[in-house]
């Protein structure tokens, strides 16, 4: 059974529990799973927890856990969490041949056929999630293309290859981009509608997880180390 349950994060009791809206019956067991982290907005004068799942994202309410909307997709194994901006919710909807969607939040119900603003089928990647930068996305996928997109459009504005295989998400902080490949390379960019390369480092070990920063600190960490960069 696939649910979504919130908890009392003082006690650990169950708040509510949702069962999915989707009929799994005929769908294969490792078909059914979902691995990104929801996301909470507020929108149209209501908040709404984001929370894409095997076959569908579902848009609930954090409160009582009622579904608001839905959008049906063919999509399993979902990693890149969703983005929200300029009144869309930005999901990548499968593992296997990710496309990034852009969604209105504002329906009810099976909004399928009604709510879905653009698609991008290439280019898009399986594990990493994106950056929504004020009028535009960006990502870089898998094999290491990393792309700009309007975010109101979906139109692409520009595609570069980086190298190397991608995991862990870019960091945007202090006006810069960071990109990270599994080879522990990280490529440094201006957020801007042309490519502007700034700086290619490369640290030890392999690279999976997402750094993360601390007021003027990036902590990194690799297979054998843990960095602080710091200037």
């Amino acid at each position: 059974m696939q649910y979504v349950v919130a908890l009392d994060k003082t006690t650990g009791k169950t708040v509510w529990k949702t069962n999915r809206s989707i009929d799994y019956s005929s769908v294969h067991r490792y078909l059914r799973k979902g691995f990104c982290t929801p996301t909470v907005i507020a929108s149209g004068g209501r908040r709404q927890m984001i929370s894409p799942g095997a076959k569908a994202v579902m848009a609930y309410d954090p409160n009582t856990g009622e579904e608001l909307w839905k959008v049906r997709y063919f999509g399993w194994s979902m990693v890149a969490r969703p983005l929200f901006g300029h009144g869309l919710v930005y999901v990548v909807m499968d593992y296997e041949h990710p496309e990034l969607w852009a969604l209105r939040c504002d329906g009810r119900g099976d909004v399928t056929d009604t709510h879905v603003a653009w698609k991008l089928r290439t280019g898009v990647p399986a594990t990493p999630s994106l950056l929504l930068i004020e009028e535009l996305l960006y990502m870089a996928n898998d094999d290491g293309i990393a792309s700009c997109v309007e975010a109101e459009t979906g139109q692409v504005v520009w595609k570069e290859r980086l190298g190397g295989n991608h995991a862990a998400s870019p960091v945007y902080a202090d006006g810069r981009i960071y990109f990270f490949s599994q080879d522990a390379v990280t490529t440094v960019i201006r957020p801007d509608r042309r490519f502007e390369l700034l700086a290619v480092n490369r640290l030890n070990g392999r690279l999976m997880a997402s750094p993360a920063v601390a007021g003027k600190a990036l902590f990194v960490r690799t297979g054998t180390h843990l960095y602080r960069i710091e200037e």
